[in-house]
């Protein structure tokens, strides 16, 4: 419906249109976060989405070589046994063209398109008081008023373009792997300079070489890689997975990361040097994420982890022909799994080409674009193609590029100013009624992200349904509640090794300026899930809610 708005602040003169809620984003959170409102509670919600289709992370990531590093059968929606069983995946790690299907498929499922407006981006949310609602303006220059302000605009979608002097004087093409054209980029004979080596650039580099005149690869940060041993499902796995819907759930809602695979409970220095080899040589060869679950303590004890460590680097070596390119890639300064850890496909195997180069970034630091390619402090790389595979701003960008403001004017680029603070990764102190979706101080980006996605979507909408029945309009935590909790996020990030990679996006390292905090939740993802059903038992302790 609309209503004639004077009353409100920086309101446009006229109509606006007065929701009950609003959603950010039409990726995974954004869907079902429609989906829970709309039809379980009965709401009038809108989805503003900047692309022109769902998919959220996935409808800007199309760069070659992408893939999902969740396996297919857990990188999905898991609320709807038949939901599950009516899709079937084609590859153990799925890329976008499926997976934009897959979500398609979704939101037709349960029509969802219709409430969500495509090529709209919100520029602005700001809180007034006295109306207990918020005013959100677009990029179309429309306004709307909502109660409820849910951000679902993902962890990783604000690219992360370096600012490197001279890069608006290349005469080439260059391209971020987070933006990339969806017709895609022709390598053929070209000239290709790949700068960054974490998840997308390792997914990235052997699709470029097939075709590339050149490939010369700028590295900073070596990493550990596990090979991910992709291929087709067969008949007999999809039939499983249709047979054991609420098996694979509990697993996923049972373990730390969400995937749907346990831990092992057995310790790496207790287990003698011949079976830990064998181990490990097990889970190289079964490839995937599965690696990191082959020791309980590889995440907690640093000795434990450099047997992880040194039998990758091993690998490394044995892969790569070249001994000084190997000693580059090998040459890793922080734990495994510290960073998100990587699975590829012959990335390794990639350093063995011809047409490829690697360049030590650490050593020898990119000084300039130059019109004609890449300047290092001691050479100069004629490039036809420049691709940055250099990440995101993580988990904040995306909030902090909306003008968001709550009470009396608040900024929340001035409440994260030296770094996010929150309840739950839910809510903000100051800001009534804003829930963000996998947000800082949720465990997100350390699980597997659906099944992260599915417990905020699922608890706010519950705590909504618990407001709307006992007629309750406002809901927000405070500032002693919220230093508590970022107080815990710290506790349990300084109970692992994470916090010891210091280049890592889960710290804002690779964003020049950004402060270095620990930014997601590292408890666990199913004790996380207890901490917030807990907090709802307890009728919402630690947010005021109120009429």
């Amino acid at each position: 419906m609309t209503r004639v708005v004077r009353e409100i602040p920086n309101a446009n003169p006229g109509q606006v249109t007065a929701l009950d809620a609003i959603v950010i984003g039409a990726g995974f959170s954004g869907l079902y976060q429609l989906l829970c409102l709309r039809d379980r509670l009965g709401l009038s919600v809108k989805v503003f989405e900047a692309g022109a289709g769902v998919g959220g992370t996935w409808y800007w990531n199309r760069y070659p070589g992408a893939r999902c590093d969740s396996e297919s059968h857990s990188y999905c929606y898991s609320f709807s046994d038949e939901l599950m069983r009516e899709w079937e995946w084609s590859e153990r790690y799925p890329g976008p063209p499926e997976i934009l299907r897959y979500l398609n498929f979704v939101a037709d499922r349960f029509d969802l398109k219709r409430d969500i407006r495509f090529n709209t981006r919100v520029t602005s949310a700001h809180y007034d008081a006295p109306e207990n609602c918020w005013l959100v303006t677009t990029d179309t220059g429309e306004q709307f008023t909502t109660q409820f302000l849910i951000t679902a605009v993902g962890c990783l979608s604000t690219a992360n373009i370096p600012n490197i002097p001279g890069l608006n004087t290349f005469q080439g093409r260059w391209h971020h792997t987070g933006q990339w054209p969806h017709e895609g980029v022709d390598f053929s004979g070209k000239r290709v300079g790949q700068v960054g080596t974490g998840s997308t650039g390792i997914q990235a580099a052997p699709v470029i070489a097939e075709t590339a005149a050149h490939l010369t690869v700028f590295q900073r940060t070596a990493n550990y890689s596990v090979p991910a041993r992709n291929g087709p499902l067969s008949g007999e796995f999809q039939q499983y997975v249709k047979n054991n819907t609420a098996e694979i759930r509990r697993i996923m809602h049972s373990t730390p990361n969400g995937h749907p695979f346990t831990i092992s409970d057995r310790l790496a220095l207790e287990t003698s040097p011949a079976e830990r080899l064998a181990i490990y040589e097990a889970a190289w060869e079964k490839g995937g994420l599965q690696f990191r679950g082959t020791f309980r303590d590889l995440l907690m004890d640093k000795a434990a982890n450099d047997t992880a460590a040194t039998f990758l680097c091993d690998k490394i070596r044995a892969i790569v022909k070249d001994p000084k390119t190997a000693a580059m890639l090998a040459d890793i300064d922080h734990p495994y799994a510290a960073k998100r850890p990587p699975i590829d496909t012959h990335y390794f195997e990639t350093f063995n080409r011809e047409n490829v180069t690697l360049v030590d970034v650490k050593a020898t630091p990119i000084e300039a674009v130059t019109p004609a390619g890449i300047r290092t402090k001691n050479a100069e790389y004629p490039l036809d193609i420049i691709v940055f595979a250099t990440g995101f701003d993580a988990m904040t960008g995306a909030l902090l590029r909306m003008d968001i403001r709550g009470r009396d004017g608040l900024s929340l680029a001035d409440v994260w100013s030296a770094g996010p603070r929150n309840y739950l990764g839910l809510q903000v102190a100051g800001f009534p009624n804003l829930f963000t979706v996998t947000g800082p101080g949720s465990p997100s980006v350390l699980c597997n992200m659906p099944v992260a996605i599915e417990q905020h979507v699922e608890w706010i909408t519950e705590c909504i349904r618990h407001m709307r029945q006992r007629g309750l309009r406002r809901i927000e935590t405070n500032d002693a509640v919220m230093d508590s909790w970022v107080s815990r996020v710290n506790a349990a990030a300084a109970a692992t090794l994470l916090p010891q990679a210091k280049h890592s996006w889960y710290l804002g390292a690779n964003v020049p300026g950004k402060p270095r905090v620990f930014m997601p939740y590292a408890g666990g993802m199913a004790h996380y899930r207890k901490i917030c059903a807990d907090v709802a038992e307890r009728n919402y302790e630690g947010f005021v809610l109120s009429a």
